[in-house]
């Protein structure tokens, strides 16, 4: 679905990301891990064609990154890191905007809407004005949004930054579900939540991939017991696997 080769980004002298080789498998959750300031939103922006790499190239769904950005743009989406909805528009009304927005034909929005309020549990809240909502329901409603156009890629940029331990495990539940019949690559700097979700993880630390594979060979690579252990350990700059 996704491959990079010597991917990255400059701002200026800066290095936001540097020299990424990644292949991500159709029906994956693949999870970029790393502290604030890693390199992963910028990855991210990258291979959504929101921002243009400065060299290397990228494959998505076997089209060029380059050359195909409409076509691609047409089969993914995106959540970003701030929650993106209509603050006062309710539930139903932020749904029925975005399908609207994406071209879905009317006879078909009120099954869509439906749809995504059923996966995500929304249906006590629907009435709801999006910014009386609790935070970890506006992180549910921006993931709606994102889906209800089905995408082939997902695109999930710390979907639960800020969100309480509850309102986490309830979204991680709903992100399980979604495993199913989308491709989803996730950012996140939660090591639980990376351990929790992911088929595969790649450790990200000052742009660079340190180590990629699912968390048991990531710790057997690292010879360590647990991932917060390998995470410290690869984010020493000596260390790369």
């Amino acid at each position: 679905m996704i491959e990079t080769k010597h991917l990255t980004k400059k701002f200026g002298d800066f290095v936001a990301v540097d020299d990424l080789n990644l292949s991500i498998e159709k029906g994956e959750l693949f999870s970029l891990l790393g502290l604030n300031g890693a390199g992963k939103t910028t990855t991210i922006k990258m291979l959504s064609c929101l921002i243009l790499p400065t060299s290397g190239t990228a494959t998505i769904l076997n089209k060029d990154l380059l050359e195909d950005s409409q076509y691609i743009k047409q089969r993914i989406n995106v959540s970003p890191q701030e929650t993106a909805i209509a603050r006062n528009l309710n539930v139903q009304e932020n749904l029925e905007m975005i399908a609207g927005i994406y071209g879905i034909s009317k006879d078909m929005i009120y099954d869509k809407v439906e749809e995504m309020i059923t996966v995500f549990s929304l249906s006590e809240v629907r009435k709801k004005k999006a910014r009386l909502l609790s935070g970890g329901m506006q992180r549910r409603l921006s993931i709606a949004m994102a889906l209800i156009t089905d995408p082939e890629i997902l695109f999930l940029d710390e979907p639960t930054l800020g969100l309480d331990v509850i309102a986490r495990r309830e979204l991680w539940s709903n992100i399980k579900k979604l495993k199913e019949k989308t491709t989803i690559i996730l950012t996140t700097h939660y090591l639980e939540e990376a351990e929790a979700l992911s088929d595969r993880v790649a450790i990200i630390q000052k742009g660079r991939i340190k180590a990629v594979g699912t968390v048991a060979e990531i710790l057997n690579q690292t010879n360590t017991n647990k991932l917060e252990d390998a995470f410290v350990l690869l984010n020493e700059e000596e260390h790369t696997i």
